[in-house]
Protein backbone atom coordinates (compact mmCIF):
# COMPACT_ATOMS: atom_id res chain seq x y z
CA UNK A 1 0.00 0.00 0.00
CA UNK A 2 1.02 3.61 0.49
CA UNK A 3 2.89 4.02 3.78
CA UNK A 4 1.55 7.59 3.76
CA UNK A 5 1.06 7.26 7.53
CA UNK A 6 4.87 7.43 7.78
CA UNK A 7 4.58 11.15 6.98
CA UNK A 8 3.26 13.95 9.17
CA UNK A 9 -0.22 15.39 8.52
CA UNK A 10 1.41 18.53 7.12
CA UNK A 11 3.49 16.54 4.62
CA UNK A 12 0.39 14.57 3.64
CA UNK A 13 -1.50 17.82 3.01
CA UNK A 14 1.32 19.06 0.79
CA UNK A 15 1.50 15.80 -1.14
CA UNK A 16 -2.20 15.84 -1.95
CA UNK A 17 -2.15 19.55 -2.78
CA UNK A 18 0.80 19.16 -5.16
CA UNK A 19 -0.85 16.18 -6.82
CA UNK A 20 -4.19 17.95 -7.33
CA UNK A 21 -2.70 21.24 -8.54
CA UNK A 22 -0.42 19.38 -10.97
CA UNK A 23 -3.45 17.66 -12.48
CA UNK A 24 -5.65 20.76 -12.66
CA UNK A 25 -3.51 23.85 -13.14
CA UNK A 26 0.21 23.17 -13.58
CA UNK A 27 2.56 25.90 -14.75
CA UNK A 28 5.10 24.41 -17.18
CA UNK A 29 4.68 21.05 -15.45
CA UNK A 30 5.58 22.47 -12.05
CA UNK A 31 3.55 23.46 -8.99
CA UNK A 32 4.59 26.87 -7.73
CA UNK A 33 5.02 28.19 -4.21
CA UNK A 34 2.26 30.73 -4.74
CA UNK A 35 -0.19 28.05 -5.92
CA UNK A 36 0.48 25.98 -2.82
CA UNK A 37 0.30 28.98 -0.49
CA UNK A 38 -3.10 29.93 -1.92
CA UNK A 39 -4.50 26.40 -1.73
CA UNK A 40 -3.22 25.61 1.77
CA UNK A 41 -3.73 29.06 3.26
CA UNK A 42 -0.14 29.47 4.47
CA UNK A 43 2.67 31.97 3.90
CA UNK A 44 4.95 31.46 0.87
CA UNK A 45 7.97 31.29 3.21
CA UNK A 46 6.37 28.37 5.04
CA UNK A 47 5.73 26.62 1.72
CA UNK A 48 9.37 27.05 0.70
CA UNK A 49 10.59 25.55 3.97
CA UNK A 50 8.29 22.54 3.65
CA UNK A 51 9.23 21.92 0.02
CA UNK A 52 12.91 21.95 0.94
CA UNK A 53 12.19 19.44 3.70
CA UNK A 54 10.24 17.13 1.37
CA UNK A 55 12.99 17.26 -1.25
CA UNK A 56 15.58 16.30 1.38
CA UNK A 57 13.75 13.17 2.59
CA UNK A 58 14.99 9.70 1.67
CA UNK A 59 13.48 8.83 -0.68
CA UNK A 60 12.76 12.37 -1.85
CA UNK A 61 9.06 13.10 -2.26
CA UNK A 62 9.52 16.00 -4.68
CA UNK A 63 11.99 17.52 -7.06
CA UNK A 64 12.20 21.16 -6.06
CA UNK A 65 13.89 24.23 -7.44
CA UNK A 66 13.13 27.63 -5.94
CA UNK A 67 12.89 29.31 -9.33
CA UNK A 68 10.62 26.72 -10.96
CA UNK A 69 8.58 24.99 -8.28
CA UNK A 70 7.94 21.41 -7.24
CA UNK A 71 7.15 18.16 -8.98
CA UNK A 72 6.34 14.83 -7.32
CA UNK A 73 8.92 12.07 -7.57
CA UNK A 74 7.67 8.49 -8.15
CA UNK A 75 7.79 7.93 -4.38
CA UNK A 76 5.93 11.19 -3.77
CA UNK A 77 3.27 10.42 -6.36
CA UNK A 78 2.66 6.97 -4.85
CA UNK A 79 2.27 8.48 -1.38
CA UNK A 80 -0.01 11.20 -2.78
CA UNK A 81 -2.22 8.65 -4.54
CA UNK A 82 -2.56 6.75 -1.27
CA UNK A 83 -3.73 9.91 0.49
CA UNK A 84 -6.13 10.72 -2.36
CA UNK A 85 -7.54 7.16 -2.18
CA UNK A 86 -8.07 7.43 1.56
CA UNK A 87 -9.67 10.89 1.26
CA UNK A 88 -12.11 9.93 -1.47
CA UNK A 89 -13.13 6.68 0.21
CA UNK A 90 -13.78 8.62 3.40
CA UNK A 91 -15.93 11.08 1.46
CA UNK A 92 -17.89 8.18 0.00
CA UNK A 93 -18.32 6.50 3.38
CA UNK A 94 -19.52 9.70 5.03
CA UNK A 95 -21.95 10.33 2.19
CA UNK A 96 -23.29 6.80 1.65
CA UNK A 97 -23.21 5.34 5.15
CA UNK A 98 -23.52 8.33 7.49
CA UNK A 99 -25.80 10.58 5.48
CA UNK A 100 -23.46 13.57 5.09
CA UNK A 101 -24.26 15.94 2.22
CA UNK A 102 -21.79 16.16 -0.63
CA UNK A 103 -21.06 19.71 0.55
CA UNK A 104 -20.03 18.43 4.03
CA UNK A 105 -17.75 15.48 3.32
CA UNK A 106 -14.60 17.25 2.06
CA UNK A 107 -13.64 19.00 5.30
CA UNK A 108 -14.50 15.94 7.40
CA UNK A 109 -12.34 13.73 5.17
CA UNK A 110 -9.53 16.29 5.44
CA UNK A 111 -9.48 15.74 9.19
CA UNK A 112 -9.93 11.98 9.18
CA UNK A 113 -7.47 11.04 6.43
CA UNK A 114 -4.51 11.64 8.75
CA UNK A 115 -5.58 9.20 11.45
CA UNK A 116 -6.76 6.04 9.68
CA UNK A 117 -4.51 3.18 8.66
CA UNK A 118 -4.07 1.54 5.28
CA UNK A 119 -5.90 -1.49 6.66
CA UNK A 120 -8.91 0.60 7.69
CA UNK A 121 -8.86 2.30 4.29
CA UNK A 122 -9.19 -1.09 2.61
CA UNK A 123 -12.00 -2.12 4.97
CA UNK A 124 -13.83 1.08 4.07
CA UNK A 125 -13.46 0.21 0.41
CA UNK A 126 -14.81 -3.30 0.96
CA UNK A 127 -17.75 -2.02 3.04
CA UNK A 128 -18.65 0.35 0.20
CA UNK A 129 -18.39 -2.34 -2.49
CA UNK A 130 -15.06 -1.02 -3.84
CA UNK A 131 -16.38 2.20 -5.42
CA UNK A 132 -14.49 3.82 -8.27
CA UNK A 133 -15.85 7.40 -7.83
CA UNK A 134 -16.37 9.68 -4.85
CA UNK A 135 -19.57 11.74 -4.33
CA UNK A 136 -18.21 14.51 -6.57
CA UNK A 137 -17.36 12.13 -9.42
CA UNK A 138 -13.59 12.08 -8.91
CA UNK A 139 -11.84 8.81 -9.63
CA UNK A 140 -10.77 6.81 -6.57
CA UNK A 141 -7.32 5.25 -7.08
CA UNK A 142 -7.45 1.45 -6.98
CA UNK A 143 -5.90 -0.57 -4.15
CA UNK A 144 -2.71 -0.90 -6.22
CA UNK A 145 -2.81 2.92 -6.66
CA UNK A 146 -3.45 2.74 -10.37
CA UNK A 147 -5.76 5.48 -11.59
CA UNK A 148 -8.15 5.31 -14.50
CA UNK A 149 -7.64 8.43 -16.65
CA UNK A 150 -10.66 10.69 -17.02
CA UNK A 151 -11.45 12.12 -20.45
CA UNK A 152 -13.07 15.35 -19.32
CA UNK A 153 -13.00 19.07 -19.98
CA UNK A 154 -14.30 22.13 -18.12
CA UNK A 155 -17.95 22.85 -18.81
CA UNK A 156 -17.05 26.45 -19.64
CA UNK A 157 -14.98 25.16 -22.62
CA UNK A 158 -17.79 23.04 -24.07
CA UNK A 159 -18.86 24.19 -27.52
CA UNK A 160 -22.47 25.39 -27.78
CA UNK A 161 -24.83 22.68 -29.01
CA UNK A 162 -22.53 19.85 -28.01
CA UNK A 163 -24.24 17.52 -25.50
CA UNK A 164 -22.20 16.29 -22.56
CA UNK A 165 -22.50 14.50 -19.24
CA UNK A 166 -21.24 15.96 -15.96
CA UNK A 167 -18.50 13.71 -14.60
CA UNK A 168 -16.76 15.70 -11.85
CA UNK A 169 -17.43 18.72 -9.63
CA UNK A 170 -14.73 20.49 -7.63
CA UNK A 171 -15.30 19.82 -3.95
CA UNK A 172 -13.56 22.63 -2.04
CA UNK A 173 -16.42 25.17 -1.88
CA UNK A 174 -19.45 23.97 0.15
CA UNK A 175 -21.59 26.96 -0.82
CA UNK A 176 -20.98 26.33 -4.52
CA UNK A 177 -21.80 22.64 -4.09
CA UNK A 178 -25.10 23.60 -2.49
CA UNK A 179 -25.82 25.89 -5.45
CA UNK A 180 -25.03 23.10 -7.91
CA UNK A 181 -27.27 20.76 -5.92
CA UNK A 182 -30.16 23.22 -6.15
CA UNK A 183 -29.61 23.52 -9.91
CA UNK A 184 -29.45 19.75 -10.38
CA UNK A 185 -25.82 19.83 -11.52
CA UNK A 186 -24.42 16.50 -10.30
CA UNK A 187 -22.28 13.77 -11.85
CA UNK A 188 -24.26 11.75 -14.40
CA UNK A 189 -26.55 14.62 -15.40
CA UNK A 190 -26.76 15.58 -19.08
CA UNK A 191 -26.04 19.19 -20.02
CA UNK A 192 -25.78 21.24 -23.22
CA UNK A 193 -24.39 24.76 -23.61
CA UNK A 194 -26.99 26.71 -25.56
CA UNK A 195 -25.15 30.04 -25.61
CA UNK A 196 -21.80 31.26 -24.26
CA UNK A 197 -21.69 35.07 -24.58
CA UNK A 198 -18.24 36.55 -23.90
CA UNK A 199 -19.60 39.08 -21.39
CA UNK A 200 -22.35 37.12 -19.66
CA UNK A 201 -23.27 33.82 -18.05
CA UNK A 202 -23.47 30.57 -19.95
CA UNK A 203 -26.96 29.49 -20.92
CA UNK A 204 -27.35 25.77 -20.27
CA UNK A 205 -29.98 23.16 -20.95
CA UNK A 206 -30.12 20.64 -18.10
CA UNK A 207 -32.63 17.91 -18.84
CA UNK A 208 -35.59 20.00 -20.04
CA UNK A 209 -34.70 23.12 -18.03
CA UNK A 210 -32.74 26.24 -18.93
CA UNK A 211 -30.33 27.68 -16.36
CA UNK A 212 -27.64 30.37 -16.31
CA UNK A 213 -24.17 29.76 -14.90
CA UNK A 214 -21.25 32.15 -14.57
CA UNK A 215 -18.12 31.09 -16.44
CA UNK A 216 -16.14 30.84 -13.19
CA UNK A 217 -18.77 28.47 -11.80
CA UNK A 218 -18.78 26.42 -15.00
CA UNK A 219 -15.01 26.07 -14.62
CA UNK A 220 -15.62 24.04 -11.46
CA UNK A 221 -17.54 21.36 -13.40
CA UNK A 222 -15.87 18.79 -15.66
CA UNK A 223 -17.87 17.11 -18.41
CA UNK A 224 -17.44 14.32 -20.92
CA UNK A 225 -18.81 14.85 -24.41
CA UNK A 226 -21.72 12.48 -25.02
CA UNK A 227 -20.68 11.08 -28.40
CA UNK A 228 -23.47 8.47 -28.35
CA UNK A 229 -26.06 11.23 -28.15
CA UNK A 230 -24.34 13.11 -30.96
CA UNK A 231 -24.46 9.99 -33.14
CA UNK A 232 -28.16 9.55 -32.36
CA UNK A 233 -28.94 13.14 -33.36
CA UNK A 234 -26.93 12.84 -36.55
CA UNK A 235 -28.80 9.67 -37.50
CA UNK A 236 -32.16 11.36 -36.99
Amino acid sequence: MTFSADYSPAVQDYLRAIYLIARREPIDGQVTTSQLAARLGVRPASVTAMLQKMAALEPALIDYHKSYGAQLTPAGERAALGIVRCHRLLEMFLHEKLGYGWDEVHEEADRLEHVISDELTERLSAALGHPTRDPHGHTIPAADLSLEPASVQPLRDLAPGRPAVIRQVRDEDPALLRRFEALGLRPGVGVTVVDAPPDGPLQLRVDARMIALEAAEAGQIAVECNERLLDTRAAS
